[in-house]
């Protein structure tokens, strides 16, 4: 499989969880940690795919401030989401074990928002990343 196919997929991967976080917004009460948690591995896809479009094997981890450094080796401007990055990191290990919850709607919104950034930065720099049929529906 060729480095553009196997990045789509983590693009579809990525888009998917997206879509779900926001399809969680509709439940009652609404599951704050698992919307978090959902925008977190959207952002990971996202670089992740970026990477293997390069032929790197994504390494297995979750820090997204350290994956966006390995992005930042192709494209310097990887920084201009740095924070973007940082705040969403914790949230890809704190919602996956029983805990008291800290988080708030705001928490969410913007937890929401930094995946739609990073979604919208890295398709910027990588639209082959989006498979042709996707980008008729949409």
């Amino acid at each position: 499989m060729d480095n553009q196919i196997r990045a789509q997929e983590w693009q579809r991967l990525a888009e998917q969880d997206l879509k779900s976080a926001g399809y969680l917004l509709n439940m009652h009460p609404v599951p704050l940690e698992i919307v978090c948690y959902l925008c977190q591995q959207s952002a990971e896809k996202y670089m992740k795919g970026y990477l293997v479009l390069y032929g790197i094997n994504p390494p297995k981890i979750h820090d997204l401030n350290e994956l966006r450094k390995l992005c930042s080796e192709y494209s310097n401007t990887f920084k201009d989401i740095a924070d973007q990055c940082s705040d969403l990191t914790a949230y890809g290990i704190q919602p996956r074990y029983p805990m008291e919850s800290i988080l708030e709607e705001q928490d969410m919104r913007q937890a929401l928002a930094s995946a739609k950034t990073i979604q919208d930065f890295v398709l910027d720099f990588a639209p082959e990343m989006v498979p042709e049929e996707q980008e008729l529906n949409e």
